[in-house]
């Protein structure tokens, strides 16, 4: 049957990534061409893609597609006029700035969303993915981390589908399956970082280049670095209070270097049901984007003829107090996520420019949280105005004179 004639029968799946040039981003568009050449049900099609400053790899990115996207989103003017130059083609309309990334995800035409914009600046994306009643496969762990109470409202009022991408909240999806069977705890696994195996005095004198040194993932810097502090891991369990709607209590992290085990759940009767992938994020960013179906990925499966060494150990409060932070967001709600969040991406910035340690990103973010003013019920307006406040707030500790921008920014 000629390519046109199957065509006919394929429903086409039209996908946004927002955050194209990230490492979340990058795998999907590899996942999207592994998808269009074997899922025999659906024409998958890269719609719409968003990029910040590294313009040459989107140009990459998408010259090797065979349909190019409709639209394209850059962050300012300048970097549009750079890209149209040298880069886009005739049906190919290029937008900037957040107004554009919202109308993307909230475009009729666009089917899923893959929020992949690291930090805060991918909150109001995804929360118009999230009103327009979209699949949204959602990588941005800070969205449910700042707004997860204004966000499940929306989920609540729009019938959207919100599936998680990070590998540990992804692992507890699965491991969930029938929904009628309440969980006891949810298992989030930590790989430890680089870190896992330093005293507090080594870490006092950690270098950026170490911190970015991680042994099992290929990330980004900041999410590296949180994986240093185990701020990322902190995150994780504010996130999974609001995916899974359980409390902080019901929520434990343990550490397992090999990242073979991505996360477990314990029911009522004591069974444990873990989730167990190599450690390649296209296994989850397929299953977000085919789910319920499971097809074909182009991840090796694990190597069964070798011998595995699989290794839980506790996680030490001690040396990393970014968890007890966690925890306390997590139990708090409200307000206190924005302000944690805001405060971390810009303590991390700092920390790699050199202008504070590595030892002082944690206890910045919880000066942060205890000086701010609490709202338990707040408007995103309140959101945002704390997470400005938090940023300044964290420039004046460090004795810098600008806030630093958010990460995406």
């Amino acid at each position: 049957m000629p390519p046109s004639e199957a065509n006919r029968d394929m429903a086409t799946q039209n996908v946004a990534v927002l955050g194209a040039t990230g490492s979340i981003g990058t795998a999907t568009l590899d996942v999207l061409q592994h998808l269009d050449r074997i899922d025999g049900a659906n024409q998958w099609n890269l719609w719409a893609a968003s990029g910040h400053a590294n313009l040459d790899l989107l140009a990459k990115l998408l010259d090797g597609l065979h349909r190019p996207p409709r639209r394209v989103v850059l962050s300012d003017p300048e970097s549009a006029i750079h890209f149209r130059s040298r880069h886009a083609t005739a049906a190919m309309q290029i937008c900037t700035g957040p107004d554009a990334l919202v109308e993307v995800a909230s475009d009729p035409e666009v089917d899923i969303v893959v929020a992949a914009i690291v930090g805060r600046a991918g909150l109001e994306s995804t929360l118009a993915a999230v009103e327009s009643g979209k699949r949204v496969a959602l990588a941005n762990k800070e969205t449910m981390v700042v707004g997860g109470s204004l966000v499940n409202a929306t989920l609540m009022q729009s019938g959207a589908e919100l599936l998680p991408i990070d590998s540990e909240h992804s692992a507890i999806f699965q491991c969930l399956g029938e929904k009628s069977c309440k969980p006891r705890k949810l298992i989030l696994t930590a790989s430890g970082g680089p870190f896992r195996s330093w005293s507090a005095a080594q870490m006092d004198q950690a270098t950026p280049d170490s911190a970015l040194d991680h042994p099992t993932w290929d990330m980004g810097p900041k999410i590296t670095i949180d994986s240093a502090t185990m701020m990322n891991k902190a995150l994780e369990v504010i996130e999974a209070r609001w995916l899974f709607d359980l409390p902080a209590e019901s929520i434990e992290v343990v550490v397992h270097p090999q990242s073979i085990i991505h996360s477990m759940v314990e029911f009522e009767d004591g069974s444990v049901i873990a989730q167990l992938s190599p450690p390649d994020m296209r296994l989850p960013i397929q299953y977000a984007l085919t789910y319920p179906r499971r097809l074909a990925c182009q991840v090796p499966p694990l190597d069964r003829e070798q011998r595995w060494d699989l290794t839980l150990e506790p996680a030490d409060r001690e040396r990393f107090p970014a968890l007890d932070l966690g925890f306390e967001v997590a139990a708090a709600g409200g307000t206190a996520g924005a302000v944690v969040n805001a405060a971390n991406e810009s303590a991390v910035g700092l920390f790699l420019e050199g202008k504070i340690r590595f030892t002082d990103i944690v206890p910045t973010c919880r000066t942060c949280l205890e000086n701010h003013s609490f709202e338990p019920n707040p408007t995103l307006e309140t959101l945002l105005r704390l997470d400005r406040w938090a940023r300044k707030e964290v420039a004046k500790q460090a004795n810098v004179d600008r806030p630093l921008r958010r990460s995406g920014e």
